[in-house]
């Protein structure tokens, strides 16, 4: 087995002394950097290589499995990729993360990996190089890691703050802004019906005074839960303002709408969260439910899909509270 000074190919030439100052160099690089041969081999694995991996040189020089030092299933590190010349596989492999640019030869992109020796997952920003020999033919590829993991936890939880509630986790009114154009656009572009509802806690200042703001808190977090409880993955509920959540549903009709929101009644009654005091501790925390449908296109705005919910709700609240409405139809009973 070769040691961690192996030499790049190419160095029994006259220039042999340059190769092994250049491979002494890469060992002694304080950034993590392994070398790949011309048959994909590993031949320098050096010390910062080892720090970040936990696997020493000596397992991975002279094979061709230093996948297992990133990741749990086999896949192709960036240098494979390069080395095979398969870098149009590069967002297929890295689709759900960040790019840098790729110029010239060279490959770079940013992946989360799992670490499996350490046990710890780790966000790397990766660049691979060709080594090419005098006449231009590739002997050899270099790959340099840069561990981003605390930068890139730093900007999820920023993004999160950003986009959530503090309160009760759901998105916030910033997000559901973006979201509800988002989706519109795409309804639009795919000829494609979109449906809201706003979803409103019945009596929430009486049970605030009642009860007090730390279970107001606590109510509103647990009808949180019980609206999120009902979404689909491409649904998205938010927390709209006060005591009013908003829900988007993606391609789906108003008689599919309707179903979702009187399950959402159903789930926040099911809560038994007590609403009254004294001779009226019967009564329990109830919501009234406006849904609203449209097929964007000519004629259509994305604001009256806002203003025909908001007025559903208003007449569910109207009706009696505990129900959910539809547009120009009577309101649909709590025994439906």
């Amino acid at each position: 087995m070769p040691d961690s000074h192996a030499s790049l190919p190419g160095s029994a030439t006259p220039h042999a002394a340059a190769h092994g100052f250049a491979v002494q160099m890469m060992e002694m690089l304080v950034v993590p950097t392994f070398v790949l041969d011309a048959a994909g081999k590993v031949i320098i694995w050096n010390r910062a290589c080892e720090r970040l991996t936990g696997v020493p040189a000596k397992e991975v020089l002279g094979t061709d499995r230093h996948w297992r030092c990133f990741y749990v299933r086999e896949r192709p590190t960036l240098a494979d990729l390069l080395l095979t010349g398969r870098g149009s596989d590069l967002h297929a492999l890295y689709q759900q993360q960040q790019y840098r640019n790729s110029t010239g030869n060279n490959l770079c992109a940013e992946n989360w990996c799992d670490m499996p020796r350490t046990g710890r997952r780790r966000y790397l920003a990766v660049d691979a190089s060709p080594i090419l020999d005098s006449s231009g033919a590739l002997v050899a590829v270099v790959e340099t890691l840069r561990d981003m993991t605390d930068e890139k936890r730093a900007q999820v939880a920023l993004e999160r703050l950003a986009t959530r509630d503090g309160l009760t986790g759901l998105a916030n009114r910033r997000c559901f802004d973006d979201t509800l154009h988002a989706e519109w656009q795409r309804a639009l572009r795919q000829d494609q019906p979109l449906s809201l509802l706003m979803v409103d806690v019945d009596n929430f200042k009486q049970y605030n005074d009642s009860h007090g703001h730390v279970k107001g808190d606590q109510c509103l977090r647990k009808v949180a839960g019980a609206v999120s409880g009902e979404m689909r993955a491409n649904d998205l509920v938010a927390r709209y303002g006060g005591e009013e959540f908003a829900v988007i549903l993606p391609n789906q009709q108003l008689k599919g709408a309707a179903i979702v929101a009187e399950r959402i009644r159903r789930r926040v009654e099911r809560l038994q969260l007590p609403r009254g005091t004294g001779g009226d501790s019967s009564a329990t925390v109830t919501v009234s439910i406006g849904a609203a449908t449209a097929l964007p296109g000519p004629g259509t705005e994305l604001g009256q899909l806002i203003h025909t919910a908001d007025s559903a709700l208003y007449r569910a609240k109207h009706l009696g509270r505990n129900r959910i409405s539809l547009p120009e139809t009577p309101s649909i009973p709590e025994s439906a």
